[in-house]
């Protein structure tokens, strides 16, 4: 449930084309929906303008299919992040417009024609290749939440002059999600560069000391440029759903 779908359900109401009890009856799971496994918040969309999201990872294809089928049963769409194959394929056999990103590793239906994107782009950017499946969650949930998202990839600090040649790119942005591995340096260069918040993520790509993307996470929490905040290791989700929101902030 959205609050275009409850706006219109509560029009539908007062213009005499359903009863209370018929709209009362399609309200049935709201707020909350028991699933056993799950409590479904199906005020969200309401509450925050997007419906709940699932985070796939752990989850069983059959769990992950019941969500998804709940969510679209409340005229809600869903994004799924964490996705594997087995999960993404029973969900598009239930749902064929379900777009499946293998690289991101998500799932995403829409049940209503998107909206026109407010605001300037969400810019992702990447240290290397090998921060695209993070980058790409990070991309598909901006969308997901309503934002134009453009992308910048490879341009890490080891050769300085890919990024600087995209300068005119980086200032027409709204707001900027950075994402990097190894010592994570790339978040501050940009911040350098820039007049809008950088959304830096760090991810777990590196050799031995890079622990995992814990060095990058210091060494981006430790960033002497201002404007530059920093998501947990690997979280393109919410990196994308706060430049989303911020880009939308300056559209209104």
């Amino acid at each position: 449930m959205n609050r275009a779908s409850l706006e219109t359900l509560l029009a539908e109401v007062a213009a005499g084309k359903q009863t209370p009890d018929e709209a009362l009856a399609r309200l049935r799971h709201f707020p909350a929906e028991d699933l056993g496994f799950a409590v479904l918040d199906h005020h969200r969309g309401v509450r925050q303008g997007h419906p709940e999201v699932v985070f796939c990872e752990a989850k069983s294809v059959e769990q992950v299919t019941s969500i998804c089928q709940r969510l679209h049963a409340m005229n809600s769409g869903f994004l799924g992040t964490r996705a594997t194959e087995a999960q993404a394929a029973a969900v598009t056999a239930c749902f064929p417009g379900t777009a499946w990103d293998p690289i991101g590793r998500t799932i995403w239906h829409q049940v209503e024609a998107p909206r026109a994107p407010r605001g300037a782009p969400v810019l992702v950017v990447t240290a290397g290749t090998s921060d695209l499946p993070v980058a790409e969650e990070a991309f598909v949930t901006a969308c997901a939440f309503g934002a134009r998202v453009e992308r910048i990839h490879d341009v890490g600090v080891a050769g300085l002059h890919r990024l600087l040649s995209r300068t005119d790119q980086l200032r027409g942005a709204g707001a900027i999600v950075v994402v990097a591995g190894m010592e994570g340096a790339l978040p501050s260069v940009v911040g350098g560069l820039v007049d809008v918040p950088v959304i830096a993520v760090p991810t777990s790509v590196g050799y031995g000391a890079s622990f995992k993307g814990l060095a990058a996470l210091l060494g981006m929490l430790n960033s002497c440029a201002a404007g530059v905040t920093v998501v947990n290791i690997d979280n393109g989700f919410g990196a994308g759903v706060a430049a989303a929101r911020i880009t939308a902030r300056e559209g209104t």
